[in-house]
């Protein structure tokens, strides 16, 4: 889109030069000073004028690309059987099977030309048809649910000097941080309703069954019964975590504090939003025969 607006840009430069010359102007700096236009684009094209008559861009300048349409069917063959080729082994198949020797950066110039990106898959857990159908069925009967009267847990756990803020950079290559080999994490365990924040729970030790029990004991039924389960807390803890994270906590202390304090600041509105996500969850679900559905 860019190199379209520039081009419609020099086409209106050219245009106007052109019609300052057929009224007589000759200088490059006066048609610039009325124009607006840089006086080397003027001197340039009035040379142009005078030799070709006009100012029209001549096609074909540069050198023809390496890759033919040919040579984009084969590597586009090659990527539908294996779309986890490397831009190496496209280099070699070229030279192998079409005699074309190139280097990576115009393979790689080439595949975002055809629209391909480069993506680290996103993961998601392995689901068999039979839990597919139950997660539909569990859809189905539960999308007329009254959600006003529903509470949300879960547990995850936050890493310290986690590194997922992207950051705006002209040098992107030299962009780092600091991350220890060994990085220190909480467990946490978090519920809500639609009614705000119940209990937010931080332990440095194993999950089993009768620590499970004692935190659903001790934080949820008490916090339950001051506001009178697919599951939208995990975008909550994906919230903290970020918010967590730009604080940036310098130890294991600083991490526990900054999470509990994030917790309960937590806007209502946001959690009013997840709680009430509810239904377009389930028929989310039930459209796509139980597959995963990330929001």
């Amino acid at each position: 889109m860019k190199l379209k607006v520039h081009n419609t840009h020099l086409s209106t430069h050219r245009s106007v030069i052109l019609h300052y010359y057929n009224l007589g102007h000759r200088c490059a700096a006066e048609i610039a000073r009325q124009t607006k236009i840089p006086v080397r684009t003027v001197r340039y094209n009035l040379v142009k004028i005078k030799k070709e008559g006009g100012v029209e861009h001549r096609r074909g300048n540069g050198r023809p690309r390496k890759i033919t349409l040919e040579d984009n069917r084969a590597i586009g063959q090659w990527i539908r059987r294996n779309n986890e080729i490397t831009a190496q082994e496209i280099i070699e198949k070229l030279q192998a099977n079409r005699n074309l020797t190139v280097s990576r950066w115009t393979v790689q110039r080439q595949l975002h030309r055809l629209g391909y990106e480069n993506v680290l898959p996103r993961g998601t857990p392995m689901l068999t048809n039979e839990q597919k159908e139950r997660r539909v069925q569990w859809a189905l009967a539960h999308k007329d649910d009254d959600w006003n009267r529903t509470v949300f847990s879960d547990e995850t756990s936050y890493q310290l000097f986690r590194n997922t803020i992207h950051r705006w950079s002209k040098h992107a290559q030299e962009e780092k941080k600091r991350i220890p080999k060994n990085r220190q994490k909480i467990m946490v365990w978090g519920a809500f309703s639609n009614k705000g924040q119940i209990s937010c729970y931080s332990f440095r030790t194993t999950m089993d069954g009768p620590l499970y029990v004692e935190i659903l004991r001790k934080h949820l039924l008490n916090g339950a019964r001051k506001h009178p389960d697919i599951n939208p807390i995990e975008n909550m803890w994906s919230i903290l975590k970020r918010r967590v994270e730009k604080r940036k906590p310098s130890n294991i202390d600083e991490l526990d504090q900054f999470l509990h304090e994030e917790w309960q600041k937590v806007e209502t509105n946001i959690i009013n939003n997840l709680a009430n996500s509810m239904k377009s969850r389930c028929l989310a679900i039930i459209d796509s025969k139980g597959e995963r559905i990330n929001y």
